[in-house]
């Protein structure tokens, strides 16, 4: 009885939460996320995506990778409709490579419709697919399995969490700026033991390493005033992690919304406000795809844990120039992290995301 009481009340939660004008849920505090049913879809939210990178190793090579799922809502008074074909949702996907010893980064991009079975993200279980690309909850609810193919590459992985999930922010919601619905729900698994095979060119490479997982949906996430974000997922070799990203103004300042969070080798977490921390860019690269400018090095600072680190990309050229699915382009890469704390050096693996260098940002 407790439970349909429950249910009966989240129900209601639902149904009286601040939404849109065109019908889509807010972002809103004391959201209460539940795993796994969180890892599913939520297409009362306009925006939502699925995002794993990482480090992997085999047959004495290195690589960076990342894998992404996108689903956006259109035209929402469609939803209801019957047609298979009825507009209501776009789903896309974007896969890299980066080959460390042979300086090459490859990507690739997807997209279809909920159409047919064509693609999907089930909002009952946690499974998003488009066409043989897929991102799943296995059965034994724990382990993350990963497939995507395209020509030249093919990659099958299983991820299995070591540490429980991160909610980002305070109150349930990761604030981008100020006012009601300005934020998203957002959760990471910032460290996932990682196995499986890449199949390239040369034939088939069985693979280990690290990889690191967010799940972010919301509805109207980016102010206006804001034109993209650096986005950092860092990983040190004790088992700590941060995670931190500024949003960039128009004016050229940073969003006072822009945060982190701090997260302990047992997994304690501890959000960071944008006062907290600093992140001053080192060096500069000029794409020769886009032309656009990004930053290509970094030192980030958390005075209150004593920490100093200095992120170097393992390869300047990481840009993903997206074309038919969605026309984004943003540099997404592997980093190097050295530097100390306070008890010490410290080393350790990342990734880094920069948008609205190039054209619009992602879309949350």
């Amino acid at each position: 009885m407790r439970r349909v009481a429950w249910l009966t009340l989240a129900a209601l939660v639902i149904a009286a939460a601040p939404r849109t004008p065109d019908g889509y849920r807010m972002a809103v505090p004391s959201y209460r996320f539940e795993f796994p049913r969180d890892h599913a879809s939520h297409p009362a939210f306009r925006t939502e995506w699925w995002y794993y990178t990482g480090r992997l190793e085999g047959r004495g090579r290195r690589f960076g990778y990342e894998l992404t799922f996108f689903r956006v809502g259109v035209n929402p008074g469609r939803r209801v409709s019957p047609s298979a074909w009825a507009p209501h949702t776009v789903l896309f996907a974007h896969i890299a490579l980066g080959d460390e010893q042979r300086r090459r980064f490859r990507h690739h991009e997807t997209a279809s419709r909920p159409a047919l079975g064509m693609a999907g993200a089930d909002s009952s279980r946690y499974r998003v697919w488009i066409h043989d690309w897929s991102a799943e909850l296995a059965a034994d609810g724990r382990t993350h399995r990963l497939r995507a193919r395209v020509p030249e590459l093919e990659l099958d992985l299983e991820l299995v969490p070591l540490k429980p999930e991160v909610v980002h922010g305070d109150s349930g919601i990761s604030r981008k700026s100020a006012g009601l619905g300005h934020a998203s729900h957002y959760y990471s698994l910032t460290r996932l033991e990682t196995r499986g095979t890449l199949v390239l060119r040369e034939g088939a490479i069985p693979v280990r390493g690290t990889s690191w997982m967010d799940h972010e949906f919301s509805s109207d996430a980016m102010s206006p005033t804001q034109v993209g974000w650096d986005w950092f997922s860092l990983q040190l070799d004790d088992g700590r992690e941060l995670m931190l990203y500024r949003l960039r103004l128009r004016d050229g300042g940073v969003e006072p919304a822009s945060s982190g969070t701090w997260i302990e080798r047992d997994g304690a977490a501890r959000h960071l406000a944008r006062e907290a921390f600093d992140v001053r860019a080192t060096d500069r690269w000029t794409s020769p795809h886009s032309g656009a400018v990004y930053p290509a090095g970094w030192e980030v600072r958390v005075p209150s844990l004593g920490l100093v680190l200095t992120l170097e990309p393992t390869m300047a050229d990481q840009e993903l120039v997206t074309g038919g699915g969605a026309g984004i382009v943003y540099w997404e890469g592997r980093v190097r992290i050295a530097g100390r704390d306070a008890r010490g050096a410290v080393r350790g693996s990342g990734f880094v995301e920069l948008t609205g260098y190039a054209g619009p940002p992602l879309g949350l």
